[in-house]
């Protein structure tokens, strides 16, 4: 769902347009889908496909009375849904437009959810003229900042050291070894181990909240009735309670789009000053709160380039490597902006080749 979609269809497609590579889970969906099609007016000859995303699961469009529905199709051997129920109630409760579960077959992996729309906010957003996204992007902080209020403890699991640790590994086991090949020297993986526990302490330093963990455009949706003033929000099923830098560090530095740092410190501004005017725990000085969000970037970014190598070479999914070169980029300019950084950020240099980056531009890619 956090895939581009196809616009609603006009005429009913073929039940056969949906591949199922498994003929009893095939007939599984027909089933369930028949029997609660008079339930919601569904017209199950109009099964599409929606969208699919980075994992297991993929979405499905049925044409319903009075507009249309989507459909996960989660294996529950392959995707445990129960996260996604429990966020999209949070979210729900704090305001969010997120899509509503209608119906859940919890053995068999299949729900039926409110359809939000075709359109997501990257594929309006202009790439070119970042001030032209400005209310777009406005209008993801009111977001965040709702859902961030809601926070509580102990509701979501914590985005604790462990975490952190696991992510961070990626990059080595799946960037480096995986995708580019190397084998570490002892003092190079000794520099990485020393770093990465650098950012996690300064990271845990953060004053917790509730983080979406992929609060990005390609996950917000722009709605269909004009006078909601809401986007819509996806792909929320692997949130926790960690850092409150984390969801805007996300937002602004995006896995499929780069800004200039002016416009992204424009957005983030106008975040902390809404974040501080609403109680949030966000410092208040702006530039140990830039430089929290800067450091919670880096994590990211160093997770998600592995994320992505790993998704291409054990998923065969080779899209999402096509962006890695952002995500260096993001890494390189953090590491060369900050001194207590610069260990890695020579043995990035070393490892990618190519002359340093200045560290404080992000550019678009």
């Amino acid at each position: 769902m956090s895939d581009s979609v196809p616009p609603p269809s006009q005429s009913a497609a073929p039940p056969d347009s949906v591949p199922w590579p498994d003929a009893r889970r095939e007939a599984a969906f027909h089933a369930w889908l028949a029997a609660i099609a008079p339930r919601h007016g569904l017209q199950p000859a109009s099964v599409r496909p929606a969208s699919a995303d980075a994992s297991f699961r993929r979405y499905l469009r049925v044409d319903a009375a009075g507009g249309s529905r989507i459909i996960m199709d989660a294996p529950p051997e392959r995707e445990n849904c129960r996260p996604f129920v429990q966020v999209a109630q949070l979210m729900q409760a704090a305001g969010l437009l997120v899509p509503r579960v209608l119906e859940w077959d919890e053995p068999q992996g299949f729900m039926l959810l409110d359809d939000l729309g075709t359109q997501t906010m990257i594929e309006v957003v202009d790439a070119q003229q970042p001030q032209a996204n400005r209310q777009l992007y406005l209008q993801a902080v009111d977001a965040l900042v709702a859902w961030q209020l809601a926070s509580r403890p102990a509701v979501l699991p914590p985005y604790d050291q462990a975490l952190l640790a696991r992510e961070l590994a990626l990059f080595p086991d799946w960037y480096l070894q995986q995708h580019r090949g190397l084998t570490l020297s002892e003092a190079q993986r000794g520099t990485l181990d020393s770093q990465f526990r650098l950012i996690v302490e300064r990271n845990l330093a953060s004053p917790q909240v509730y983080v979406h963990r992929d609060f990005m455009p390609r996950n917000l949706m722009i709605p269909r009735d004009p006078a909601e003033l809401r986007l819509g929000v996806l792909d929320f099923q692997d949130a926790v309670y960690g850092p409150v830098t984390y969801d805007i560090a996300c937002l602004m530095r995006d896995a499929f789009l780069s800004w200039d740092e002016e416009f992204v410190l424009d957005i983030t501004v106008r975040y902390w000053q809404q974040a501080q005017k609403a109680g949030l725990p966000v410092d208040s000085d702006f530039g140990e709160f830039y430089r929290g969000v800067e450091w919670m970037g880096l994590q990211r970014h160093l997770k998600v380039a592995g994320i992505f190598a790993r998704l291409t070479l054990r998923d065969g999914k080779p899209k999402y490597l096509a962006d890695a070169p952002r995500f260096i980029a993001y890494i390189r300019a953090t590491t060369h902006r900050y001194r207590e950084l610069t260990p890695l950020a020579r043995l990035i240099d070393e490892i990618e080749g190519g002359d340093a980056v200045s560290g404080f531009a992000f550019g678009r890619l």
